[in-house]
């Protein structure tokens, strides 16, 4: 792909992520909320998912579907829930940190709400059975459009090619079903989906 070809993907890309976000946030509360409660019985629906042991999830933001029912469903199945928080020393990727009902949070330099950094509650591989993925937009080959930093781009990858003799987390994508679009242009450092859940869908590939 030559340059010129790899700008137009990136305005096409900042386009569509335009486009998505702008549907997404024009759900109304009442939608976001029955959204919110689906998503649960979705999951609840696929039992390697309602099974896990470990999940990331995170907190919604700008108009993301909201996960927040779902973490308290896994809290009540015993399940170890984390969430991410920015890396305080390699930029650009994602720790994740376990998070209860009293854990500390406050908002990063993103604004987004994270919990506060405490080594002791860091989250190793194999505690990870499932990363449950925010995105702007998805596709129905897999494809999934972040919102431009690459956070989880970077950090799947070093997950999922890291050869310590666990098996790596599934990825699977949280969206409300506005999010579907036709094709996505794909960039060589996207990392693609396993499945996706929707309100109403639950997708694999």
């Amino acid at each position: 792909m030559g340059e010129g070809d790899i700008r137009q993907t990136v305005k096409t890309r900042q386009q569509l992520r335009q486009q998505a976000r702008q549907t997404r946030r024009a759900l109304t509360e009442s939608a976001q909320h029955l959204s919110a409660q689906q998503l649960v019985e979705q999951v609840a629906s696929v039992p390697h998912l309602a099974n896990a042991n470990g999940v990331a999830l995170y907190l919604a933001n700008d108009g993301e579907l909201d996960p927040r029912p779902l973490i308290h469903w896994y809290w009540a199945r015993g399940c170890q829930v984390y969430l991410p928080v920015l890396h305080p020393f390699s930029a650009g990727h994602l720790l994740f940190l376990r998070y209860q009902a009293d854990s500390l949070l406050h908002h990063n330099a993103f604004g987004i709400i994270e919990p506060k950094l405490d080594v002791r509650t860091l989250a190793l591989k194999h505690e990870l059975d499932i990363i449950f993925t925010p995105l702007v937009a998805f596709d129905s080959q897999g494809h999934r459009l972040g919102m431009g930093g690459g956070f989880y781009d970077r950090t799947l990858s070093a997950y999922l090619s890291a050869s310590d003799g666990h098996p790596s987390p599934q990825v699977v994508g949280l969206a409300h079903d506005c999010q579907q679009l036709d094709a996505l242009p794909v960039a060589h450092w996207d990392i693609p989906l396993s499945e996706l859940v929707t309100p109403s869908r639950h997708l694999s590939w």
